[in-house]
């Protein structure tokens, strides 16, 4: 059946209507989550699916950007949960990104935030790129202020500390 024959029903359209929004918004918290551009784009797929589950009842009473952020949150939590921290490869790939791609700082700035701890990461990308509250951050991550707060602090101090080393003169 093609889609002539099956027009798109009011709230299906109102769907993609928030997916054409919601990637253009919602990709770059995946790529800070993530570190990578594919995991980020497949982190981000899985939770729209997520969100479609639940569209007809988000679209009514809740924030759909808000459950879809605690749901990259949630959904990359758990897949760092599962890899354990550590990525195999069998191959060492062929070549590195060009370095026009990519600007050396910002090669810097993702290492020193791949680093952190992903719950650490979760805070500084939502506290500081996505400029939420820390009670709002709180909220997301499902964890006390208190958390939000002592994460922040220890991430920004280990950030502050692998930057100052990455661009001192003297080290270089």
């Amino acid at each position: 059946m093609t889609d002539q024959q099956n027009p798109l029903s009011a709230a299906d359209r109102s769907y993609v209507a928030f997916v054409e929004v919601a990637w253009q918004r919602h990709i770059r918290l995946a790529m800070l989550l993530s570190g990578d551009r594919w995991r980020a784009e497949e982190l981000l797929q899985d939770s729209l699916v997520k969100v479609y589950e639940r569209w007809r009842r988000l679209s009514r009473l809740g924030d759909p950007h808000a459950y879809l952020r605690r749901a990259l949150v949630n959904n990359h939590t758990s897949s760092w949960r599962r890899r354990r921290r550590e990525s195999l490869f069998a191959d060492v790939p062929d070549r590195a990104t060009p370095a026009d791609v990519i600007g050396p700082d910002a090669v810097v700035l993702r290492r020193a935030l791949m680093s952190l701890t992903a719950k650490q990461r979760a805070v500084v990308v939502l506290r500081h790129y996505e400029d939420l509250s820390e009670r709002e951050v709180a909220q997301v991550l499902g964890c006390s202020l208190g958390t939000v707060k002592s994460q922040n602090a220890r991430a920004l101090g280990k950030l502050r500390h692998l930057l100052e080393e990455s661009f001192d003169p003297v080290s270089r």
